[in-house]
């Protein structure tokens, strides 16, 4: 039988993530930057967050609101793995899926009750572009969700990719200082797709209010620009 769901959006994250390019392939990897969960005026009810600060983790499911209606293919390229070798879309977490839905786990580092937004969320750790929509928020729960024998498959081979950066201290100076750590974490963890490898080509990434330029050779990361 088939039938037509719709999605209730209950909220969006408001961060520094301001671009696709360089945002954390998973969550969890850069928790140096704090995000904002703002609920929708019809969800902005305290009550239906009673309890939650009880928990240190939350599940964010989320829509895949930049590419909701471009498709999907039983087969899909993973980045991380050159672009050239094909695996199952449901072996992957790409966002060109039957239902473009996104889950992430995010550190609760607060709830906030503001005079003009409601009760909000503070989270760290998230992989979300400022904006996204949040479909549901459920608590994590280390008893059931974790499970240290798991095995990571072919996502385990790319694990240890990673640059060295180097930032001059003029570029860097123009970051404030609390958020510095946090673009030093995103450059380390080499946002470029594993198959581009050109060491003249300048990439560009947007990180909050600035466009962040650079190039990588050998290994190595060089800030070029930062406007």
């Amino acid at each position: 039988m088939n039938k037509t769901v719709s999605h209730c959006l209950i909220a969006h994250i408001e961060n520094d993530f301001s671009g696709k390019f360089g945002i954390p392939r998973q969550s969890g990897l850069i928790d140096d930057l704090t995000s904002l969960i703002v609920f929708e005026k019809e969800y902005r009810v305290k009550e239906a967050l009673r309890g939650i600060e009880g928990f240190s983790h939350l599940w964010l499911l989320w829509q895949f609101s930049e590419n909701k209606d471009q498709g999907w293919h039983p087969t899909v390229r993973p980045p991380r793995l050159g672009g050239n070798r094909r695996v199952g879309v449901f072996a992957t977490r790409s966002p060109f899926r039957p239902n473009a839905i996104g889950l992430s786990s995010v550190k609760l580092i607060g709830v906030e009750n503001t005079p003009d937004r409601g009760t909000v969320l503070l989270v760290r750790g998230a992989d979300l572009m400022n904006g996204t929509p949040i479909l549901d928020i459920k608590p994590y729960l280390p008893f059931t969700d974790a499970h240290p024998d798991a095995v990571g498959g072919f996502a385990e081979a790319v694990l240890g990719d990673r640059l060295s950066v180097e930032i001059p201290p003029a570029w860097e100076q123009k970051i404030p200082p609390e958020k510095r750590k946090a673009l030093r974490k995103m450059l380390t963890n080499d946002p470029r797709p594993s198959y581009q490898e050109d060491a003249t080509r300048i990439y560009k990434m947007s990180f909050s209010t600035y466009t962040v330029s650079f190039r990588v050779e050998n290994g190595i990361l060089t800030v070029t620009e930062i406007q």
